[in-house]
């Protein structure tokens, strides 16, 4: 089971681009679908992992490793999501050194852009409509989007805002 799990891991890690959100997608078909866990408990890792600091496809991993066969398993996840992101690295690191000034990579990483965007936003959306989200709702995040990305708002100030809105609707027009 444990180099089942290096290896589903270690392909989950190969071949995404975008960090962990851009992974859910795979780790949820290939957790859920090979019957590791159902949907709930899936859910419920990601709304934890999305509570904690650190990065988001590190602390997945741990924790379905963990759910999955306790520490062993965790390590095992966790080095098989990690590697494939390092091992790349290195390898650019080592033969690309000078090949930043290249147009053909430039062209390749600037076409990864909206897959990328794609590939985050995807489960996104799958999980707003698991969680049974109403619609209006999505006009939150666009608009933060929107604020960050057109009027260089920091994020910072859209999340303190968002944390202000999310205590006003909780405590004065949720409990009405």
């Amino acid at each position: 089971m444990y180099w089942t799990l290096f290896l589903t891991f270690f392909k989950i890690g190969a071949f995404t681009i975008g960090g962990g959100y851009a992974m859910l997608p795979l780790i949820q078909r290939e957790v859920v679908g090979r019957g590791w866990m159902n949907d709930d408990d899936f859910m419920d890792l990601f709304a934890l992992t999305q509570s904690l600091p650190g990065a988001f496809a590190i602390n997945i991993s741990l924790f379905i490793g963990y759910k999955l066969k306790k520490t062993l398993g965790a390590i095992v996840c966790m080095l098989g999501s990690v590697l494939p992101s390092f091992l790349i690295i290195l390898l650019i690191a080592l033969f690309f050194t000078h090949a930043t000034d290249n147009i053909w990579i430039e062209k390749a990483f600037k076409a990864l852009r909206p897959a990328t965007v794609a590939l985050i936003a995807v489960p996104c959306l799958t999980t707003a409509l698991k969680l049974k989200l109403r619609k209006s709702i999505l006009i939150i995040p666009v608009v933060a989007a929107l604020l960050i990305w057109q009027l260089g708002v920091s994020p910072i100030y859209v999340i303190l805002i968002s944390a202000f809105g999310g205590i006003i609707y909780d405590f004065w027009i949720k409990r009405r």
